[in-house]
């Protein structure tokens, strides 16, 4: 890794020779501005508006603006020799809990490399020293042309710096905390926290970029002359005006998917295999160890069998008798019809009829 500083740490009377390099490194993919109707590339010209003429990066320089518009040339000589104890010096000020620290602070990383073998013995004492204190140093060092605080610690076997902004420029959270006056209930607290617990952790290192991945995927179809993958259409939910409602189906979601039974069905199943015992009993008699029981469960179920024989041949007399007698009574209905029919008739027949003149 190359170095982008070098300097010395400031041990209190202690000096260790070491050469600043970048922790971090972007993965992002960088876009070229393009003209539209030909495809060609969109360059910035730096142009001295004086001789409106292109001048090229050996010819320019820094300069302040004053408050009237003056420029005040600041050559790299001046920087270098700046009245600062830090120009060159990454100097520890204090040694602080990491707690201590609020992360709105923390700015870029840098590794802190020894500079070459006389720079181990020391380097090695301050990282031990920092790793049996649990500790953090604080430390002001001069960077790009601004002094700037440090927090160094230990990283593996390495000492890793982080700048940090100063507290001034921190700013305050006013206004940005709602002003409508909450009240969140204990019920509400347990679910939130439910919820936490389900989520659980996750090993920072199985996370990754699907952003850039997806553009990447993107940029190599066109380069290809492939059709575009296409956006998976979002899910459509409903919204959820019930915060209580929304905690709850929070927590089964995230337990069904890390494949975990949520409450309601583990007792569900409860209590189906509750209720199986029960049903085999009043089905058919269970089988028992002792001969004793087994004799007398089978005396009971004789004289419940007898029991019902008998209510069922009862019921079916009752039923036989019934539907004789309605037989008998429709069959001498049927006769007494028939006697008053054949009456009528005879008495038309003995009527006289009137002859005629």
């Amino acid at each position: 890794m190359r170095s982008i500083w070098n300097g010395a740490i400031s041990f209190g009377l202690v000096s260790i020779p070491i050469k600043l390099v970048n922790a971090t490194e972007s993965h992002s993919i960088s876009f070229r501005q393009i003209h539209l109707e030909d495809g060609g590339r969109i360059r910035y010209r730096k142009v001295c508006e004086l001789e409106e003429k292109e001048v090229s990066s050996a010819e320019i320089g820094k300069g302040y603006e004053d408050a009237d518009g003056t420029i005040i040339p600041i050559t790299d000589e001046d920087l270098a020799h700046l009245p600062l104890p830090t120009a060159r010096t990454i100097e520890i000020v204090a040694f602080v809990p990491a707690d201590r620290i609020d992360p709105l602070q923390m700015d870029a990383a840098y590794y802190l490399a020894a500079g070459g073998a006389p720079a181990a013995k020391p380097y090695t004492l301050l990282r031990e020293a920092l790793k049996r204190s649990n500790k953090v140093a604080i430390a002001k060092f001069a960077l790009r042309g601004k002094e700037r605080l440090g927090m160094l610690r230990v990283v593996e076997d390495a000492i890793a710096m982080h700048g940090l902004l100063w507290p001034d420029e921190v700013r305050a959270p006013q206004g940005v905390a709602p002003d409508t006056k909450v009240t969140v209930n204990d019920k509400e607290l347990d679910l939130a926290d439910a919820l936490m617990d389900t989520l659980g952790e996750i090993d920072l290192e199985d996370l990754h970029d699907e952003y850039r991945e997806a553009l990447e995927e993107v940029v190599a179809a066109k380069a290809a002359g492939e059709t575009v993958p296409e956006a998976p259409e979002p899910a459509k939910g409903g919204k959820v005006l019930d915060l209580m409602a929304a905690l709850e189906k929070s927590v089964r979601d995230a337990k069904e998917s890390r494949g975990e039974e949520t409450e309601e069905e583990t007792a569900e199943e409860t209590a189906e295999v509750r209720r199986l015992p029960a049903r085999k009993s009043a089905r058919a008699t269970p089988k028992q160890a002792s001969g004793k029981k087994s004799t007398a469960t089978k005396k009971t179920a004789t004289a419940k069998k007898t029991t019902a024989s008998a209510r069922k041949s009862t019921a079916t007399k009752k039923t036989a008798s019934k539907s004789t007698a309605s037989k008998s009574t429709a069959t001498t209905a049927k006769k007494t019809a028939a006697k008053t029919t054949a009456k009528k008739t005879a008495a038309k027949t003995a009527t006289p009829r009137k002859r005629s003149a």
